[in-house]
């Protein structure tokens, strides 16, 4: 069992910045992959970023050249900078981390953090 805690949301005018985390902690366990995903009220959550510990990341299309991913394995931390924020970026924003317990797979998401980009 791991447990995610993701701060970093709020309120911010177009074209600022936030920067999004996620912390993931327990024992026992070996990180795959972490990401964001975003949901507004009606829709199916997306996915915005995701790494690997491999070291390959992606994005989705509507937010490339803006958002960057950076992941630290040593503590189990990834991180969301988001520039140039724009009003459709307003969502709720999870943390999602697949991992392994010993052979088994685990796949858990965080509570959320509200991101609102308003004038």
């Amino acid at each position: 069992q791991v447990q995610i805690v993701e701060s970093g949301g709020g309120l911010v005018q177009p074209g600022g910045s936030l920067r999004l985390s996620c912390a993931v902690s327990g024992s026992g366990f070996r990180i795959s992959a972490m990401g964001w995903y975003r949901q507004v009220p009606g829709k199916q959550r997306e996915l915005v970023a995701r790494t690997t510990s491999g070291g390959i990341t992606n994005y989705a299309d509507s937010v490339k050249g803006r958002f960057t991913i950076s992941g630290d394995n040593g503590e189990n931390t990834v991180h969301l900078q988001m520039n140039n924020l724009k009003p459709e970026d307003t969502a709720v924003y999870y943390c999602n981390v697949v991992y392994y317990s010993g052979t088994y797979p685990g796949d858990d998401w965080g509570q959320g953090t509200q991101v609102t980009v308003s004038s």
